[in-house]
């Protein structure tokens, strides 16, 4: 098994996050190979940011980015830049409190998540990734909750304060991702 995905967005969502977190939660606790490469605009906060993440029972050479079995989309220009390389039958993750668009495609699964809408609810628009990534696992399945959420409190212990609001954050995005399955 190998799955593609492609996260998109702009700066300051926690695009590259996600995908880190995702590589790193499915490097370090499966035996699965992993790779993870972040494209970066020409801002840090506000320009475009994407990153592929492949994930392989077999060995994985570099991403190339042309085909995905998924895509998550953040905003409306990462909808239209990279829904072309969504393969037929892959599916396609949402943000739907910023992406309106119509989806011009019928032979792709569309799961829709208002994240930013929900981050802001819960106080911090910083944690819309992680809803993102709880939706994607939840959804997927491509590695355990438990994995994915063990490689964020590690990677957020010495911040030990904004556990909580995460670990809040992940188990509603593996809510919404379950209930859209």
């Amino acid at each position: 098994m190998e799955t593609n995905l492609c996260v998109a967005g702009f700066g300051g969502q926690g695009v590259m996050t996600l995908g880190k977190f995702l590589a790193s939660a499915t490097c370090d606790s499966t035996d699965k190979n992993v790779t993870f490469f972040p494209s970066y605009g020409a801002e840090q906060r506000g320009g475009t940011a994407n990153c592929f993440v492949v994930i392989s029972d077999d060995m994985v050479g570099a991403p190339l980015g042309d085909v995905m079995d998924d895509l998550i989309v953040m905003n409306g220009p990462s909808l239209q830049k990279f829904l072309p390389t969504l393969k037929k039958g892959g599916t396609l993750f949402i943000n739907s409190s910023i992406v309106s668009d119509d989806i011009e495609r019928d032979d792709v699964k569309i799961v829709k998540a208002p994240v930013t809408e929900l981050a802001l609810e819960m106080g911090n628009a910083k944690v819309l990734n992680v809803i993102m990534l709880g939706v994607y696992v939840g959804y997927t399945e491509v590695v355990s909750p438990e994995v994915v959420w063990g490689t964020i409190e590690h990677k957020l212990a010495k911040k030990a304060k904004l556990l909580p609001l995460n670990k809040a954050a992940f188990e509603k995005g593996l809510e919404i991702g379950r209930s859209q399955k």
